[in-house]
């Protein structure tokens, strides 16, 4: 039963969305399964009048009436058939495509916290493969479904014609037709068993590929001699894959010998069975030679039913991975309530814990701070304190584990998370640029969208004028060479004056930055800062910062140390503090710039 409901919830997601968007495709089927029936048909019972008129009648008109019947209509049913074929092709394109962009998009909505377990990246692979690779696609599964109906038109009327002459050919051939059958489950099982094995082999040697291949990392992979390391990982998983490949074959292999075995014993019989019935004149020369090809259309629609009946099992199989994909649980929650934008908001963490899943220890615990509207908030810490997991929890990319956050009073959980996340300007270390070009990497949108006065007024605040006019095309200049011949390579410092234009440009009244000017010098760091004392306003604005210099641009400071916020206050109270580990940082750097 477990089956039989993955097999129909597998169809009923592909084939009704192919019905949906290309419902023609159907209907060429259809036509191309009528002209598959008939052409057997065609090649059989012609010929045996052909015969049977040479060898009784010798009508000279009616001989080449059938012999013309049995040319024109073969070759009109192949061509239509052929005709058909390229045709369902090309919607085979569009529908994979379709699905293509159905799975992207659900990559892009599911939770942050999956595209950071290997599970889920697991699943997100074998739906790629199990849909793009295996099973075909909609249009592979159509393919199956009407090969299905054709072998039962075809077995219909075979199996009439051997009724009325050789009916003992109908158990012969059935016997056959199981124990084949029976063999080729068993290859659909070892090639199943192969795919769910290699599925996180072949995505982390994808992974390895990318690596070597992606020109951004070629200077470290080159300076740091990597590429032997890159290449002995990428050989020894080639080596698992042999050799599973080896033990599937050698599987197989058995698999094919009984096959072959059979198959032969069962010619025999047939052969004989139709040789003595024309000996004995109880068949004439006419229908030993309809019964003979008779005999290939009937075996071949039996073998066709079961073979696509177990094919549909397989590519099911593989295709529900991506139905898995498509319906993957939320991590959280998702809330309902509507958060109106203002111009600044309140942020409270109450009693917050938090551990990573699959974690064993807590990445930060008992957490509790209060950000007024329009306060601004220094974070600092030594690496690995809890800093940017704080900004995690604050953005909801996580799901507290204890205790709760509020937003003017309200836990975040509550919100809608769309509407949540347009009060929040984030630029995290990690920040992504895109080759697009620089005004769409500011705006997040495309360049018809863009607002100019906006941003002009970003461009000018972020230190990016000089920069932009410099360039032929201004901020039109894509931001990667790779598929603009104009384009250009953007150093590290000012691809982060680019992510900080782009969460300036948001206008939201929270502003997050986790180590903003990590790349920028001081001069042009502390240009950065006086600027956004001035943008930020009445916003509330989070910074986090290795550089304390910048603290003194902030009302409050949050020293995080062992997961937890160990110190809370000013900076002139902090800097202050005898054997306060805020002192103790910023006397530590201070020493370096009075040296």
């Amino acid at each position: 039963m477990r089956k039989l409901s993955k097999i129909s919830k597998t169809l009923a997601l592909l084939l009704g969305t192919a019905w949906q968007v290309r419902r023609r495709v159907f209907f060429y089927e259809a036509i191309r399964v009528f002209t598959r029936v008939a052409r057997p048909f065609v090649n059989a019972i012609f010929p045996k009048l052909v015969i049977d008129e040479l060898t009784h009648g010798r009508d000279a008109g009616k001989i080449i009436i059938y012999a013309a019947l049995t040319v024109v209509l073969d070759c009109l049913l192949n061509a239509v058939t052929d005709i058909l074929h390229h045709i369902i092709e090309k919607h085979r394109d569009f529908l994979d495509r379709r699905f293509d962009e159905m799975r992207t998009n659900k990559i892009m909505e599911i939770d942050f916290e999956h595209t950071e377990d290997p599970k889920a990246l697991d699943q997100i692979h074998k739906a790629q493969e199990g849909l793009a690779w295996y099973s075909g696609g909609p249009v592979g599964l159509i393919n199956v479904v009407s090969n299905i109906v054709t072998a039962v038109f075809q077995f219909i009327g075979a199996a009439a014609l051997f009724a009325s002459g050789s009916p003992v050919l109908l158990l012969i051939i059935g016997v056959t037709v199981a124990i084949l059958s029976f063999m080729n489950h068993k290859r659909n099982a070892i090639e199943n068993r192969r795919f769910l094995k290699l599925s996180k082999i072949n995505r982390v040697t994808g992974y390895y590929f990318f690596q070597i291949t992606n020109l951004r990392f070629s200077k470290d992979i080159r300076l740091f001699g990597s590429s032997g390391m890159f290449l002995s990982k990428t050989s020894s998983l080639i080596d698992e894959t042999v050799k599973a490949d080896k033990i599937t074959e050698s599987d197989m292999l058995k698999c094919d010998k009984v096959s072959v075995s059979v198959q032969a014993v069962s010619d025999g019989f047939i052969y004989f069975t139709l040789g003595y019935g024309l000996l004995q004149k109880l068949l004439t020369l006419g229908d030993f030679t309809m019964f003979v090809s008779l005999t290939q259309t009937l075996k071949s629609a039996i073998e066709e039913i079961i073979r696509n009946i177990q094919e549909i099992h397989k590519r099911c199989a593989y295709a529900y991975e991506f139905v898995k994909f498509m319906e993957y649980p939320n991590a959280k929650i998702p809330g309902e309530k509507k958060l109106e934008i203002k111009p600044a908001f309140k942020i409270e963490f109450k009693n917050v814990s938090f551990k990573y899943p699959r974690a064993e220890s807590y990445a930060l615990k008992n957490i509790s701070i209060t950000i007024n509207g329009g306060e601004k908030l220094s974070i600092v810490g030594l690496n690995g304190a809890g800093k940017t997991t704080f900004i995690k929890l604050l953005c909801r990319l996580y799901d507290v584990s204890d205790g709760e956050i509020l937003l003017d009073g309200v836990n975040i959980k509550e919100y809608d998370y769309d509407s949540y996340v347009k009060a929040l300007a984030v630029v995290f270390q990690d920040f992504s640029l895109f080759a697009f070009s620089a005004a769409e990497n500011i705006g997040a949108c495309k360049r018809e969208e863009v607002n100019e006065k906006l941003l002009n007024e970003v461009i000018n605040l972020s230190g990016l004028r000089e920069t932009l006019e410099k360039l032929p095309e201004g901020e039109n200049t894509f931001l990667d060479k790779q598929y603009e011949e104009n384009g250009t390579e953007f150093s590290g410092g000012q691809r982060q004056k680019v992510a900080i234009a782009r969460a300036l440009y948001k206008n939201a009244p929270i502003v997050i930055l986790d180590e903003p000017t990590a790349a920028l010098d001081p001069m042009a760091e502390y240009e950065i800062y006086s600027s956004f004392n001035s943008l930020v306003g009445g916003k509330t604005a989070i910074y986090i910062s290795h550089r304390l210099s910048s603290c003194k641009f902030c009302d409050k400071i949050a020293v995080f140390s062992e997961n937890t916020i160990k110190e809370y206050g000013t900076h002139d109270e902090l800097v202050k503090k005898e054997n306060g580990l805020y002192a103790e940082m910023f006397a530590a750097q201070a020493q370096y710039y009075k040296n």
